[in-house]
């Protein structure tokens, strides 16, 4: 989980104690994902009891995190609906809620992280007065980027995630070509993904908050700018993509291919040319090196356990181990930390010769890389539809494996 949304989850919490909401109720979180899993570790640090973990995912259902038992969504009925709230970290609430009101349920619901500040469901003065505010602030922030690129074509990307970025980069040109654009520019969130952006050659690149990303596309959309395209398949800017995955089940590279960018299945991706060396071949045993990445925003964590079979049997096998970490992330037991500047990274692991890794979005950074490959999926499905996370996002070329009790490991 990003920390401008673990910020806004701590924040929002506090209010939730201040004015009393949590105290003598039973509490529900609503959809096992990473973003919850910190919600309930905030909750037991402030000596709250966390009932359960609603979740539609079956195969989670009788499994536990830290104690909390995963249960489905209609559990929650079994309650006195007074003395309950649920509170969704998730990035589904509107459909949770939906769901929870077809259940019957009609006790609190609270929203504890606001991935989608369009949607707020209120017509209340006090509402309409933020967003006119705030439609006033996206203005003078996209008045600011046209200021910037006067005359460009402006791609605005409203997400903060390496995979996107990558998918958005490698169909971006024929979408250009098609459409005739000359000069043009792309707005990211934050500095890692500006560096994804780099990876496909000399781009004009700005960098912006999650703030003042949503308010300028805000004021792109509100006054139907004509010079404005979000690639982006998750939020309904102008068509909801992804409403067709309850349907049929679609990779995201093909919904960004075919549903973002209006291309034939068949296009080829553009893949990064502008590599950098990794500079501290010194540090690296070359073809017995192991690159972990146990870390992602949006992923549920794999158990430690898991990571301490798999580190210690490379060790056994004489391996030298690393965690890929960044900011205040811990390196797994047994293994160095690294931290690869972006444009180094595919260099390497394929020095290192084998990466294992939470399937993330930096997966899709390397998955050209010319080493062995491991993504690791846990074992759930993609939002609330009924496609597992393997079948969404499964690399070519990788050897997936979706991680359950079960799993055992060893070096072939």
């Amino acid at each position: 989980m990003d920390q401008l949304h673990l910020q806004e989850m701590k924040e929002n919490l506090e209010r939730l104690v201040q004015d009393g909401q949590l105290q003598g109720k039973k509490i529900y979180l609503f959809g096992h994902c990473n973003a919850t899993e910190e919600l309930a570790d905030l909750l037991l640090k402030q000596n709250y009891s966390v009932t359960a973990i609603l979740d539609n995912n079956q195969a989670k259902h009788g499994s536990y995190y830290r104690k909390i038992i995963i249960v489905p969504p209609q559990d929650i009925l079994k309650e006195t609906q007074g003395e309950s709230i649920v509170c969704i970290a998730a990035r589904a609430y509107a459909a949770m809620v939906e769901q929870l009101n077809r259940l019957g349920y009609t006790g609190i619901i609270r929203k504890i992280v606001d991935y989608n500040s369009y949607a707020e469901y209120s017509l209340s003065a006090d509402t309409i007065a933020r967003k006119q505010e705030r439609v006033k602030r996206g203005m003078v922030k996209f008045r600011e980027i046209r200021k910037s690129y006067p005359g460009y074509f402006k791609f605005l990307c409203p997400f903060s995630a390496l995979g996107d970025i990558y998918f958005t980069m490698s169909y971006l040109p024929y979408f250009i070509q098609n459409r005739k654009i000359g000069r043009w520019m792309i707005a990211v969130i934050g500095n890692a993904c500006a560096k994804v952006v780099k990876l496909f050659g000399d781009v004009l690149v700005m960098v912006l908050s999650q703030k003042d990303m949503d308010e300028a596309i805000q004021a792109a959309l509100f006054t139907n700018a004509a010079d404005v395209f979000i690639p982006h398949q998750d939020r309904p800017y102008v068509v909801n993509l992804s409403k067709a995955l309850y349907i049929k089940q679609i990779s995201l590279e093909k919904i960004y291919c075919c549903g973002v960018f209006g291309l034939s299945e068949s296009t080829k991706p553009f893949k990064p040319v502008n590599l950098r060396v990794f500079q501290g071949k010194e540090q690296i045993k070359p073809g017995k090196t192991v690159i972990f990445s146990p870390y992602a925003k949006s992923v549920t964590a794999l158990k430690g356990e898991f990571w301490e079979r798999v580190v210690d049997e490379y060790l056994r096998h004489g391996y030298l181990c690393y965690t890929n970490v960044v900011q205040n992330e811990v390196p797994l037991p047994g293994t160095l930390p690294i931290c690869p500047d972006i444009l180094e990274i595919q260099s390497l692991v394929e020095l290192a010769g084998v990466f294992i890794g939470i399937r993330s979005g930096l997966c899709d950074v390397i998955r050209e890389a010319d080493c062995r490959k491991i993504a690791l999926y846990p074992d759930y499905c993609y939002c609330d539809t009924k496609w597992k996370a393997i079948d969404m996002y499964h690399i070519e070329g990788w050897e997936n494996i979706v991680v359950g009790e079960e799993v055992s490991w060893t070096i072939n």
